[in-house]
């Protein structure tokens, strides 16, 4: 297992977290997710940490908050040190009835912290992360307020979940002009059925140093090697009762294909080979991962010590390619003779 800064901090992160989205069930989609209770939770976070984990994701929202006290009181069971354990959590969805229960509002991110750490049962969460992009409510009031709880030691960073790249960099502007704390971390959907954020997002992150979290990064279960044009998983896994996020499936049976001799090759699982594609970009920082069960996690560790040559990299990232679009197909005319001169320079 790897470590790398998170951002521009000082902050070392595994390059795998663990994702609690499975932790809690509950109603609805939560269900569908997972429903582990506490025993389960604790033995896979004691699996990840054993393999290297020090990284552990959840949110408010996760089955409703029971997401956020299952990974709490796992911490104090299993005797985990606070140093040793980087915890991340969201803040944006509704956790009431009431109009004022939900976005980035002051109001709102400030009660939310204090019930996510009640919830965790500690003092301060290492990451805090806006877990949308809320309309209604202006950039500089969420920015504002979630400085003062890193100024207060409720919070040690701060980050931000599914937002656009324009959006992301006038937060920045503002935090920079009025001495705030910065956005550290995008949580973002990334996967080889799903490269969009390569389009504006990814640049922006390797240009303004801030660390990517990939969430789903087996698109929903799509790329675990359950499916494919010949196959639609059994009933109970989670693209049959989820889907979701919203993948091109016919791009993404491509993807499957391509991958499927490399798996082969190398004796590994499909989703195996998805996940070390993943760890071997430069824009990523930390993959999550959520397993339900033991067996799942540990595959899905030992992706961190797959390691693809360049022509498997090569076959994934041509079956995987985004469809041209403006302005990029002009970025690539107009740039030639410009990047030729650069990496003559550099050579």
């Amino acid at each position: 297992m790897r470590y790398k800064l998170l951002g521009r901090t000082g902050l070392f992160v595994s390059e795998i977290c663990l994702g609690t989205m499975t932790f809690g069930g509950g109603d609805g989609m939560w269900r569908k997710i997972g429903a582990l209770q506490q025993d389960d939770a604790e033995r896979l976070i004691g699996a990840a940490v054993d393999g290297g984990v020090n990284f552990i994701d959840t949110a408010d929202v996760y089955a409703e908050g029971r997401s956020e006290e299952i990974t709490g009181q796992a911490l104090r069971n299993l005797k985990l040190a606070r140093e040793d354990i980087v915890v991340a959590t969201k803040v944006f969805g509704q956790t009431g009835r009431g109009p004022n229960a939900g976005g980035n509002t002051r109001s709102h991110i400030i009660d939310g912290v204090k019930a996510s750490l009640r919830r965790l049962q500690l003092d301060h969460v290492d990451l805090y992360q806006v877990h949308g992009f809320d309309p209604a409510t202006p950039i500089e009031e969420t920015m504002e307020a979630l400085d003062l709880l890193v100024r207060h030691g409720h919070v040690r960073h701060i980050g931000v979940s599914n937002w656009a790249a324009w959006q992301i960099m006038k937060a920045q502007g503002i935090a920079e002009r009025r001495g705030l704390a910065r956005f550290e971390s995008l949580q973002a959907y990334y996967t080889l059925a799903g490269r969009d954020l390569e389009r504006d997002i990814a640049p922006m992150l390797l240009s303004e140093q801030v660390g990517l979290m990939v969430w789903s990064p087996l698109a929903g279960g799509l790329l675990s090697g359950k499916y494919g044009r010949d196959k639609s998983g059994e009933e109970g896994s989670r693209r049959v009762d989820f889907d979701f996020p919203p993948v091109d499936k016919e791009r993404g049976y491509s993807v499957i294909e391509a991958m499927q001799p490399i798996a082969e090759s190398r004796g590994v699982s499909v989703a195996r080979v998805a996940l070390a594609w993943l760890l071997q970009r430069k824009v990523v920082t930390s993959v999550i991962i959520g397993a339900k069960r033991p067996e799942q996690l540990a595959d899905n560790l030992a992706a961190a010590d797959l390691k693809l040559t360049a022509s498997q990299i090569e076959s994934l990232d041509t079956a995987s390619r985004l469809p041209p679009e403006y302005p990029g197909w002009m970025f690539e005319r107009q740039g030639a003779v410009r990047r030729d001169q650069l990496t003559q320079s550099e050579g």
